[in-house]
């Protein structure tokens, strides 16, 4: 560490194996542990042996329908269907294209013109939406996967002349496009390739070290999460460990889940542990079998930290990403020292910097708060059709991530605020501009201006300021129903405030600032 803020850890070495792709990744797991248990959702098992097959047969399936080099997209629930569905997209050589099975038709639309899938794969909760829109798109093939009317994924567990379609995936080639919200209002698709990945995997590794067929991993976590996909899906198959997944959230079936399954590794965002926390019973649950608590996707109340690990026992190790890093940028090591209200450090092969807010090229000091920016192997390769914005946020190499955060001389990384215009609902990227627009397609509304603030479960909440159109008149209520019809619920407002006049900047602009208070 300089007197500069910036850290890095570029030693070549530093790295445990790194796999050419995913997909490789699952296919050493079923060699090295073809027995024992990959997987469980409800009563339903795959041995890694089971697991590979269901994937190579449904990725065959797949490339019969002309998904190689194109894009699969998964709109769906946590089921053992969806994590057979994203591996099998890779392995058909597909860009796996998770969506949010929650999203209105409206933002399912944006992001399905967008992507261009070949192959759209859903289940029963979302048919509803996506039904009408594979015809209104054209989307050449969709697959209805799990419950009593869709399709089972596990029909190859037995079959032993189930193979990966050739060629598997090379580093090079793109793995994932995960959409992200941006201050244009409209998502973006981020370009991960199979390479970026994969040293993700490994340069988390090397600061949360798992354990050879003895972790026990529970995903509460949405699989459509890029959260989820690196702290459950692939690090229990890198390490051939046994991924228990719930279908949603739920405090008593996850503390059932904790005990009986003698679960090791739990990966969540704040608002799980603050809502666990708050169960009647909470404190005389058996937390015994859990080894290490993962903290991301929202930053961890330096009170949630130090009160789970009064009642449990169980350190939370903090980290820091988004989805255009691959997504794991910084966390606290394994043995490392927890420091609240901090990120831990760089992961390997990693260099972050602090830079001025204005021009994004002037290194500050320890101990002074500027942009985030970071430099790797993980790091994304661009924005499906932005050229514009990939220019914006990829500059000299260096990923510029919107955030405000600094240094402490010991290295460690906290993250204070964000340039964005954005807040973190419950651990999920809410951006204001899109709240702010589809309040403005209201016919009655003038102006519309929406802020996150603190709130202490969700970390923060959404409120909205809305300005009426001269002789118009509407009701908090109505604006509320025009906001359920085009938003998903994590991106609803908590508070809509009808006002006479929406605060401006002396130019005229206005003032979000003055708004947050």
């Amino acid at each position: 560490m300089t007197e500069r803020a910036s850290n890095q850890h570029r030693k070549a070495d530093a790295l445990p194996r790194v796999h050419q792709s995913v997909v490789h990744m699952l296919a050493d797991a079923a060699e090295r542990a073809g027995e024992s248990t990959a997987i469980t959702f409800e009563e339903r098992r795959l041995t890694y042996r089971g697991y590979l097959r269901c994937v190579a047969g449904f990725a065959t399936e797949l490339v019969k329908l002309g998904a190689r080099k194109e894009r699969v997209a998964l709109v769906c629930n946590n089921s053992l269907e969806m994590a057979v569905a994203t591996f099998a997209a890779h392995a058909a050589g597909a860009q796996a294209v998770p969506i949010n099975p929650i999203y209105t038709a409206r933002e399912l639309t944006h992001i399905l013109r967008d992507s261009e899938p070949t192959v759209i794969i859903y289940d029963a909760s979302t048919a509803a939406t996506v039904e009408p829109l594979v015809e209104k798109l054209g989307v050449p093939h969709s697959i209805r996967i799990g419950g009593s009317d869709g399709r089972r994924l596990d029909g190859w567990r037995d079959d032993a002349g189930a193979e990966l379609p050739k060629p598997l995936p090379s580093p090079g080639d793109f793995a994932n496009l995960l959409y992200t919200g941006g201050t244009t209002g409209e998502p973006k698709g981020v370009n991960i390739t199979h390479g970026q990945i994969a040293v993700n995997i490994s340069q988390r590794e090397a600061l949360l070290p798992t354990r050879f067929n003895a972790e026990r991993v529970l995903c509460i976590m949405p699989l459509f999460h890029v959260f989820a996909t690196a702290m459950c899906l692939h690090l229990t198959t890198y390490c051939c460990g046994h991924l228990f997944v719930l279908p949603r959230y739920r405090p008593d079936l996850m503390l059932d889940a904790l005990e009986k399954e003698r679960i090791t590794i739990l990966p969540a965002g704040p608002t799980v542990f603050i809502g666990l926390m708050g169960y009647e019973g909470f404190a005389q649950r058996d937390f015994s079998s859990l080894r290490v608590c993962y903290s991301g996707s929202a930053p961890l109340p330096a009170e949630t930290l130090k009160r789970w690990q009064e009642l449990t026992g169980c350190r939370v190790l903090e980290g820091y990403g988004q989805t255009e890093s691959g997504p794991v940028l910084t966390f606290v090591p394994e043995r490392g020292v927890i420091k609240p209200g901090f990120a831990g450090v760089p992961v390997p092969l990693t260099e972050i910097q602090i830079v001025d807010v204005e021009t994004g090229t002037k290194l500050l000091p320890v101990g002074e708060m500027g942009e985030v920016r970071a430099r790797g192997p993980q790091i994304m390769s661009s924005y499906r059709n932005r050229p514009q914005e990939t220019a914006e946020a990829l500059r000299d190499g260096w990923l510029y991530t919107g955030d405000i955060g600094f240094f402490e001389p010991g290295g460690y990384l906290a993250i204070r605020d964000r340039k964005k215009d954005m807040a973190i609902v419950g651990g999920f990227n809410v951006y204001t501009r899109e709240i702010d627009e589809v309040l403005y397609a209201h016919p009655a509304v003038a102006e519309a201006a929406s802020v996150g603030v603190p709130d202490p479960y969700r970390g923060e909440i959404v409120k909205a300021w809305v300005a009426l159109k001269p002789g118009m008149t509407t009701t908090v209520e109505a604006l509320a129903g025009h906001c359920r019809e085009n938003l998903a619920k994590y991106k609803l407002p908590a508070a809509i405030e009808i006002v006479s006049a929406i605060p401006k900047t002396p130019v005229g602009k206005i003032d979000k600032k003055a708004l947050r208070g």
